[in-house]
């Protein structure tokens, strides 16, 4: 017996095994069928029990349900379809075992291949990575699935996935078409979405315990449309504006945000030890904190703009060996003196911190907890695998050994109170307190012993705002933020973060997904840009730059050691560095069109689907646009900014009218 949900457009087909077709205006997507669920439950001792649609003796169907039952252990499982405006499936599993249900892969899609994956011209994944990712191949997506302990670079959602979608885009009749999953979940649950042996699946996570029924109060929803991949996602942009999270504003009507925060800023990073993550941590040219003085006010009077200086390695415990990190490293007076000379400047003061791991000895310094962790019996408070054991931390272990505390528990709430607590009384402006947290997410934690339940969820989202709200209490107008762009449910919690967007091109190219999304209510920073796979060139760096800014960001430069400009964090090899002068330059261009007008649109506009644009490639990538823009509606206005970061004029073709474009220039087009 098959079961068809369809609408005008779109057309899902299942069997009482499998998914067999997916059609989009009557052409077929899917390239193999798949089973219609996968299903895991963890055993008494923690092993992994996998079950599928395959694996069922019973299936009973109707026109619009499916039941499974008659696995090897007791639990049913129960799918509903419909085919309305959209077509969606919701899920509910019956669990009579002892066993407890991890997640449940419902509808895997084995589409088509992307267009480098042997699939036809056009054929791309948008994926909400980072910042947001582009893919022509799925072949640089990790296969590594979720599991203790956590990485931090999996696809997970809310971690380094921000969002709850994914979508395909493809031609059709030689118009863009799309086909949009995603999960309307009000709580903002823990998920896998991601691509795998072919299949875009989205991992739907319990957290529940064992013996628990487990029923998911919305469904996969399957939409379609025409248009590029800004339109795959308005449907879901309605649906998060019509359902934000708990205590979101627009960032214009937010009363809590500082003064500074929609101002023509510049994140000026730097260390104050070392030259590199794994560096002496000696101190360099940059220590005394006094002696960054004239360098920070050279930047503000040569581009225009306000710095935020963002200190690196200036903890007095360990560069990168959380939580503890005051008081700050070295003379504490000095460091103080250094904020006061910022704050009579107009200047704010922001620190990078890293998260809420546990470090048991720091690998660059003589500094360790080993003696805290046995007298305090914090391994109690860390997280736990599904056998019950505790294992050390996978997060930075170059520059740490310890382990990812569970902030769910008691313990480890207490603890990282306790540490983070004079930071935040310490007068600062801004703190990245989750850095090594992608998304400002927490680690994945089994124990029975935490007062939480022992399968991953959304039990570890309501936790973390719950921990993130009461820590923005007490730091007041000092705002916190974390690596990668806050994911969607800590939005209202991270106001500013990291958002090294340069993450994107290891699977695919950068698109502002999440500019697209959330910008009207959240301003972030270009970030530290490490790992940044592009050249160590001006031209690149200013290629970055000028992203960033059209995305409404702030552009960030990372300072070496003597006060030049080195191309990312992380840089070891300063044989070719940019041309400080060339990107001060292009800053003052940016600076210049922020206070001349795109001010308001970048800080508050709510951006929208750019005009048609032709243009060249990058030098330094064929599948990036020498032109960057991006197109914004404020103030009853449509604008298009259209930068060029590059030394030579460009011309360009913008909805079939000729443009030149000047070089490291911006230009703002009234559509």
């Amino acid at each position: 017996m098959k079961i068809t949900a369809k609408n005008e457009k779109l057309s899902l087909t299942v069997n009482d095994r499998a998914v067999v077709s997916l059609l989009y205006r009557g052409t077929e997507l899917l390239s193999a069928p798949s089973p219609v669920f996968r299903l895991a439950l963890r055993g008494a001792g923690g092993e992994l029990i996998r079950l599928c649609a395959n694996d069922a003796e019973n299936v009973i169907c109707d026109e619009r349900k499916v039941i499974y039952s008659g696995f090897s252990i007791p639990v049913a499982v129960t799918i509903e379809f419909k085919g309305e405006e959209n077509i969606t499936a919701r899920v509910f599993v019956e669990n009579k075992s002892g066993c407890a249900v991890e997640w449940i892969i419902l509808l895997p899609l084995h589409l088509k291949p992307l267009c480098e994956d042997g699939g036809e011209a056009g054929t791309r994944l948008l994926l909400p990575y980072n910042e947001g990712a582009l893919l022509n191949t799925a072949s640089r997506i990790t296969r590594d699935e979720p599991e203790y302990p956590s990485y931090g670079h999996l696809m997970m959602f809310p971690n380094m996935l921000f969002s709850q979608l994914a979508s395909y885009l493809f031609e059709n009749d030689g118009k863009k078409s799309f086909i949009c999953v995603y999960t309307p979940d009000a709580s903002r649950g823990l998920k896998e979405i991601t691509v795998r042996e072919g299949e875009l699946i989205f991992k739907l996570f319990s957290g529940v315990d064992k013996g628990e029924d487990v029923c998911f109060d919305y469904p996969l929803v399957i939409t379609c449309g025409e248009g590029g991949w800004e339109r795959s996602a308005d449907e879901y942009k309605d649906w998060f504006t019509a359902n934000p999270p708990a205590g979101l504003k627009k960032s214009k009507e937010n009363e809590r945000l500082p003064e500074w925060y929609d101002d023509n800023m510049l994140v000026v990073s730097y260390c104050v030890r070392g030259i590199h993550d794994m560096d002496e941590m000696k101190p360099n040219s940059m220590y005394p904190y006094e002696n960054a003085l004239p360098v920070i006010d050279e930047i503000n009077k040569k581009t225009g703009m306000r710095p935020l200086t963002l200190l690196m390695h200036w903890e007095g415990t360990a560069p990168w060996a959380p939580p503890y990190v005051m008081p700050p490293y070295g003379d504490a007076d000095s460091f103080y003196n250094f904020r006061d000379e910022l704050h009579k400047r107009g200047f704010p003061l922001g620190v990078y911190c890293s998260g809420f791991g546990y470090t048991e000895k720091s690998n660059l310094v003589d500094y360790d907890n080993i003696d805290e962790i046995r007298e305090k019996g914090l391994m109690s408070a860390m997280c736990a695998g599904p056998d019950g054991r505790v294992l050390h931390s996978r997060i930075c272990p170059g520059q740490r050994s310890g382990y990812d505390m569970c902030p769910a528990s008691k313990l480890g709430r207490k603890t990282l109170s306790e540490a983070y607590s004079p930071l935040f009384s310490a007068g600062l402006d801004y703190a990245q307190i989750l850095d090594q947290n992608h998304g400002g997410g927490q680690y994945l934690c089994y124990s029975e012993n935490h007062g939480h339940p022992s399968m991953p969820g959304r039990w570890m989202t309501e936790n973390m705002t719950d921990m993130l709200t009461e820590w923005n209490r007490e730091a007041g107008k000092m705002l916190l933020g974390c690596e990668s762009a806050a994911a969607e449910p800590f939005i209202p919690s991270l106001q500013m973060s990291d958002n090294r967007y340069e993450l994107c091109y290891h699977i695919g190219r950068p698109v502002p997904l999440y500019a697209y999304l959330y910008h009207e209510y959240v301003r972030n920073f270009m970030g530290n840009q490490v790992s940044c796979p592009l050249p160590p060139t001006t031209d690149a760096l200013n290629y970055r730059i000028a992203y960033s800014f059209a995305a409404g960001d702030i552009p960030t430069i990372i300072l070496t050691d003597d006060g030049g400009i080195s191309p990312s964090w992380g840089t070891r090899d300063f044989s070719v560095t940019p041309e400080r002068d060339e990107v001060l330059s292009f800053l003052s261009e940016c600076s210049a069109a922020y206070v001349n007008g795109l001010g308001a649109v970048l800080s508050h506009g709510r951006m929208i689907p750019p005009p048609e644009m032709e243009c060249g490639t990058a030098p330094f990538g064929s599948d990036l646009p020498e032109i960057i823009m991006t197109a914004w509606e404020y103030g009853g206005e449509k604008t298009a900014v259209l930068i060029n970061p590059f030394d030579k004029e460009a011309e360009i073709t913008l909805d079939g009218r000729k443009l030149r474009i000047g070089r490291r220039s911006v230009l703002t087009v009234k559509t």
